[in-house]
């Protein structure tokens, strides 16, 4: 993405904010590793999507209809530390690589917010979000509010900002869209070469190994989340990440995994045969969350609603469980009794974009919001059968999930991560091969 995406972002909140507002956002810090340590920095995902800047220690305030209306705050240039730890923006280049109206030092925020903020009748920021920020908005309005003398006066109201930019968030741009499919791109590159590289005896880390070390090789540094490679009944943890055991001849194995391609996330599910051949047992289970998983994305358009493909999904999953004799009843009052859940305890789907479970509405618990154009989510039907699981042995510590995601377009949908095989022939003659 260009740094005009970024700023069209902003464009739109500030058209969105009620009139006399001000916005602030605080960019992330750096999170102690260990001793003197960091952990990777990770940009606040709110203050990313209003600016495309990914260094710590900075403030976004947005002031529509004043001037300046744009001004950041970030970390003035420091030859020394910057020998030590990197380069810095800083506040001269700011305005032109940021596309904002002016830069300051953030050495100056605490001393300058006050009067910028001043006259507002509105201020909207992200409480609880940042401990430093919640502070530093407490001692600003503190300022104001005792600076009657100083013809000082506060924001008389505040405004969560989560209602509006999670919502702007949940739609995405075509620019996002075109970084997303490439991200799902990768992420299906990355999962294909894991299935080529698997056999008994590797460990869980080594098959997690080569899927990170595709995705950098494709341009995607770091991965969106903690991979999880679970083989056998590790399968049947749900977010199974410590990929330390080895895999065995005759298991399955669950590869959840996707990159982070310019601050967006790919997320995908398959699972395969570690020898790279299906058992009896393990075809006819997977056959069932297949025909979930494709039926579930087939119906994706706008107008439907997550809630009334997880119904269609329950539907299949239950009558197949049934049909194995895995399940007894009548599929409809097993759904009703959600006596599913002992095999199927997630739901079908979640949004995704800058977060791997992204922000935005889903309006009730059931997740009947209808899907509107340019929102993205995941399809990802499964079923878990625990080693312990009072069935025939035969189904015991097998653990299945299928997932991709999932554009809704004007006319339908589109599949973002079609390029990795799903299909039973498919995975078995791409392991073959």
């Amino acid at each position: 993405m260009e740094i005009k995406d970024f700023c069209q972002h902003r464009k739109q909140l500030m058209e969105a904010l009620p009139q006399g507002s001000v916005a602030l956002l605080f960019a992330a810090q750096e999170c102690t590793r260990s001793n003197d340590t960091e952990y990777h920095f990770r940009q606040n995902s709110d203050f990313f999507y209003l600016t495309g800047f990914n260094e710590p220690d900075a403030v976004l305030l947005l002031r529509p209809g004043q001037s300046p209306e744009s001004i950041v705050y970030v970390r003035p240039t420091d030859k020394l530390a910057e020998i030590w730890h990197g380069r810095r923006l800083g506040v001269d280049a700011a305005p032109q690589a940021l596309m904002v109206d002016e830069a300051r030092s953030i050495d100056d925020l605490e001393q300058t917010l006050a009067e910028l903020v001043n006259g507002a009748t509105t201020l909207a920021y992200l409480p609880g979000q940042c401990e430093r920020g919640d502070g530093i908005v407490n001692a600003m309005m503190t300022t104001l509010r005792n600076g009657a003398k100083k013809k000082l006066k506060a924001p008389t109201q505040t405004l969560d900002l989560r209602s509006i930019v999670h919502e702007m968030r949940l739609h995405k741009s075509d620019a996002e869209i075109e970084v997303m499919a490439r991200a799902g791109e990768l992420s299906a590159k990355a999962h294909v070469r894991a299935m080529q590289r698997c056999q008994p005896g590797l460990f869980e880390y080594q098959l997690e190994a080569e899927i990170a070390h595709e995705c950098a090789m494709q341009g995607a540094r770091f991965m969106a989340y903690n991979s999880i490679v679970g083989g056998g009944d590790n399968a049947c943890i749900l977010h199974y990440t410590e990929n330390e055991s080895e895999l065995k001849d005759g298991d399955l194995v669950l590869i959840d995994a996707g990159c982070e391609l310019e601050g967006y996330a790919a997320d995908i599910t398959r699972t395969f045969p570690v020898n790279g051949r299906f058992s009896e047992a393990q075809r006819q289970l997977y056959a069932i969350v297949l025909e979930a998983e494709k039926t579930a994305i087939e119906m994706i358009q706008p107008g439907v609603s997550i809630k009334e493909a997880n119904q269609k999904v329950l539907e299949i999953m239950v009558g197949g469980l049934v049909k194995l004799g895995i399940m007894e009843g009548e599929v409809q009052t097993l759904i009703e009794e959600e006596a599913y859940k002992a095999y199927y305890m997630h739901g079908l789907g979640h949004w995704i974009g800058i977060d791997v479970h992204d922000v935005g509405d889903y309006h009730t618990p059931d997740r009947s919001r209808p899907l509107e154009p340019g929102m993205v989510l995941t399809i990802e039907p499964g079923l878990y059968i625990g080693p312990d699981a009072d069935v025939d042995p035969k189904w015991r510590g097998i653990g299945i999930r299928i997932e991709d995601d999932i554009l809704v377009t004007e006319t339908g949908h589109r599949n973002l991560t079609a390029a990795v095989a799903k299909e039973l022939d498919e995975i078995e003659a791409l392991m073959a091969g």
